[in-house]
């Protein structure tokens, strides 16, 4: 289907999961960047803005075959967005937020090559349902989501027994929304 090596820009191992899962073959290639935005920036234009500058890191190693995939998630609530919690207390007043309430889920995405460059963006809404300081540590502590942007993950317990509607992809919320980037792909 598509005639250049893919390298996937994420340590995310649902990306790898999910991009694997569409049939593709690439490589992983981790560069460390600055995932900071400016702070008047709209919620909506954050994680495409940080997928472009990933993007940004892979230029000086780009070469006529191949093309680059990068992303990034966030969570927002309320309008603001919840980041990766940095301690057990922070996934905790993460996750009190969203209980029993709506949020948005916005991925960004970035296909980059010597050619050529695009950039999208999508968003799902998730509604979730009530959940007690006793599911909380339960959570938290047997599934470890310090990784996870809004400190969840639909694919495991939570999104199993909490998410009561999602409105929009379901990989998005993952972290790629695969429909929309497998239509860009094979156009690319």
């Amino acid at each position: 289907m598509i005639s250049k090596k893919i390298i996937l820009g994420s340590q995310s191992p649902r990306r790898k999961y999910l991009l694997k899962e569409m049939g593709f073959e690439f490589e992983v290639i981790i560069k460390e960047i600055d995932e900071s935005f400016p702070s008047d920036m709209e919620t909506k234009q954050v994680a495409e803005f940080i997928a472009r500058n990933k993007a940004a890191a892979f230029k000086e190693i780009l070469e006529d075959d191949m093309l680059v995939i990068t992303a990034d998630t966030v969570v927002v609530h309320d309008g603001d967005i919840l980041g990766k919690p940095k301690s057990f207390a922070e996934a905790k007043e993460m996750i009190s937020r969203l209980s029993n309430d709506t949020h948005q889920v916005y991925s960004g995405v970035c296909i980059n090559s010597l050619e050529k460059k695009i950039s999208f963006s999508d968003v799902s809404e998730v509604k979730i349902s009530s959940i007690s300081e006793k599911e909380m540590d339960y959570y938290i502590k047997n599934f470890s989501p310090l990784d996870k942007a809004g400190a969840y993950g639909i694919q495991e317990w939570f999104g199993h027994n909490k998410v009561q509607k999602i409105i929009g992809s379901y990989t998005n919320i993952m972290g790629l929304p695969t429909s929309k980037l497998y239509d860009q792909l094979i156009s690319f």
